[in-house]
């Protein structure tokens, strides 16, 4: 199974000490894909990397998978990640997708820096729907002399497992969906629902001179149903349970500062 034994070379990787390598400390993006990057190659198995604005970053050769990744800065924000132009899925495009999780210090003493934490998780994990196509449209005509465009460039914020999840900080974990069996190097520590929304947001109307956004809404007709994944960690690993967090309405996707939204 791919993403066990991509998951397995990365706790080794980290309980071996191998460090996130920063070129300078302007590199803010690709750190922590080049660590990833590294442990994939000594698996052995063939990839392909994806583009810079490509999904997902890395995609295997002799399988249909990929992973997409997500760095992020502790202390900081890690309750959410932006997703640019690409609504996070566990199907794309014939790919069933993992998204790569990897916290690192926000503040390192130099270039080379621990990965703190790590989860692997199936895509359905953060969104279940694998039907809703992405698309950037544009409108013309806007501003005093009617040759403005306006370009709907959608940034869909998601939450990650650090906010929906009890138990996966400090930790090596791995979520798949309840089916899916890692192997003999695997123990399970715990099993995680989500359930789906009783309303599905089809669209939003946004009024130029009021700034008011609003969604149109249907109701779900898969309202109420449940995906289950099991947890995952590596046998010497830390046996304590993993469970979703007790999150109430709005406070499920925190909202992020207009100065930390990354494009």
């Amino acid at each position: 199974m791919i993403p066990a034994t991509v998951f397995a070379r990365c706790v080794e990787a980290i309980t071996q000490g191998a460090l996130i390598q920063r070129e300078s400390s302007t590199d803010k993006e690709y750190h922590f894909q080049n660590w990833f990057k590294a442990r994939l190659k000594e698996t052995g198995l063939n990839f392909e990397i994806g583009g810079r604005n490509s999904y997902p970053d890395f995609r295997m050769v002799a399988t249909t998978e990929g992973f997409e990744l997500k760095g992020l800065a502790y202390p900081g924000r890690d309750a959410n990640f932006d997703s640019n132009s690409q609504v996070p899925t566990g199907f794309h495009n014939g790919r069933t997708i993992y998204y790569v999780f990897g916290r690192y210090p926000k503040k390192p003493d130099g270039n080379a820096y621990p990965v703190l934490d790590l989860v692997i998780c199936h895509g359905d994990f953060l969104n279940a729907d694998h039907e809703y196509k992405h698309r950037n449209k544009s409108v013309r005509g806007f501003g005093s002399y009617g040759d403005i465009l306006i370009r709907d460039r959608k940034m869909y914020v998601v939450p990650t497992p650090f906010h929906l999840v009890e138990g996966v900080a400090h930790r090596q974990t791995l979520i798949l969906p309840t089916e899916a069996i890692p192997g003999k190097d695997f123990f399970e520590v715990g099993e995680l629902r989500r359930r789906e929304a009783a309303e599905l947001i089809i669209g939003y109307s946004f009024d130029l001179q009021t700034n008011e956004l609003v969604p149109k809404k249907v109701p779900n007709p898969g309202a109420g149903t449940e995906h289950v994944f099991r947890v995952w960690r590596v046998h010497g690993s830390a046996t304590d349970r993993v469970s979703m967090r007790n999150i109430q309405g709005d406070a499920l996707i925190p909202e992020p500062d207009d100065e930390t939204t990354e494009e």
